[in-house]
């Protein structure tokens, strides 16, 4: 008895510690420092970190893993000038050695893809062409490559920052979690586009609601859900706001917009990112403005209402994307133009960051995805 008691104490220890690794999927610019696709394994018990691999590749700006786990898909955020110019890479995973081997590539039927989005079923990738306004949807082969665009819609309209806004520019194709709805920000034309998404065939048709008008302007970018599914957020780039919604079966509808700026930051906001913590108690949201900071917002849990209790200076320039680490306990920011990862510590019952010191150096990193080792 006592050496089964010893052995399942021994067990659970290598298990915990086990546990707390979790590999980091960083995506960049291509160029100067970067080469790629960088790898690191992650420790969520103290924020250390080791570069494990990286794949060289053009652009990757933007990465998605598969629900399983065992793909990466990473856009190419390049342009022939022709509106066909960009393409999607996927890639196998492999656990144990923590690399990534290349399968194969298909365009995206856009220019300049700056997103990229799995179904939960893991059979279909949506992409997001910025520069050409336009969205594909394309099968996931058995093997987990990629078949040519089964679905492909560009939008059409302007807004009123002409040098912005002359044209349509979708920023980000998120997936509802009943995998039914698809929401598509455009930049360009200052709406929350809305698809109704067959898993089925890949088709996309308009949804009872087609689309959420934001202000005139505003620049929509980047979209989340709060975890329970009743509130929806949306980060504005060009007036550097969040929007709020009550969400229901595909529907918006808009209770709040606040600002995610620092008092007297009058500079161009060009807010990024956005995300929900995983207890839904806070929401975050990044700004490249010469302030550089994360905007931190505490969420009513009556009606999904936002107020700001602070701003975060990110440490670097250009914070683009950013994420939690699985546990929760971190926060790590992309800044573009200052080559690293910046690591926070999060306080989870007041929401705040405090630097760890710890600093990840890669050129260009944009964005910053999670594949758990367990």
């Amino acid at each position: 008895m006592k050496k089964i008691i010893v052995s399942f104490i021994a067990f659970l220890f290598l298990h915990t510690s086990w546990s707390q690794e979790s590999y980091l999927i960083t995506g960049t610019y291509t160029g100067g420092k970067s080469e790629g696709v960088y790898v690191y394994k992650f420790n969520s018990n103290n924020g250390s970190y080791k570069e494990i691999s990286h794949v060289k590749t053009s652009n990757p700006s933007f990465v998605a893993i598969s629900p399983d786990q065992k793909f990466v898909y990473a856009v190419h955020e390049d342009a022939a000038g022709k509106g066909k110019g960009g393409e999607i890479s996927a890639f196998s995973f492999h656990k144990e050695s923590g690399t990534l081997r290349y399968i194969n590539e298909q365009p995206t039927e856009g220019d300049h893809p700056c997103y990229v989005e799995v179904d939960k079923t893991g059979k279909w990738v949506i992409a997001a062409n910025y520069t050409s306004g336009s969205l594909s949807v394309l099968p996931v082969k058995e093997e987990g490559g990629l078949g040519e665009p089964v679905t492909t819609i560009r939008h059409e309209g302007s807004s009123v920052n002409k040098e912005r806004q002359s044209g349509p520019h979708v920023h980000c194709t998120l997936l509802s979690a009943d995998n039914r709805y698809l929401f598509v920000p455009d930049l360009g034309i200052d709406k929350v586009m809305i698809y109704e998404f067959d898993a089925e065939t890949g088709k996309l048709t308009p949804a009872a609601q087609p689309f959420a008008k934001s202000i005139d302007g505003s620049g929509p970018r980047h979209f989340t859900f709060h975890p329970n599914n009743k509130y929806a957020y949306l980060v504005e780039e060009l007036s550097g706001t969040v929007e709020t919604f009550q969400y229901k079966n595909g529907s918006l509808k808009n209770i709040q917009r606040i600002s995610t700026m620092p008092a007297g930051d009058t500079s161009f906001a060009g807010s990024a990112d956005i995300h929900v913590s995983p207890d839904g108690k806070f929401l975050y949201a990044s700004n490249r403005s010469l302030s550089n900071t994360i905007a931190i917002f505490k969420i009513d849990p009556n009606d999904g209402r936002l107020a700001l209790i602070g701003h975060q200076s990110t440490l670097g320039k250009t914070p683009r994307n950013f994420n939690f680490d699985p546990s929760g306990n971190f926060l790590l920011v992309a800044n573009q133009d200052s080559d690293q990862v910046v690591i926070f510590k999060r306080d989870k019952e007041t929401g705040l960051l405090a630097d760890t010191g710890k600093r990840i150096d890669v050129g260009k990193p944009v964005c910053l995805k999670w594949v758990l080792i367990y």
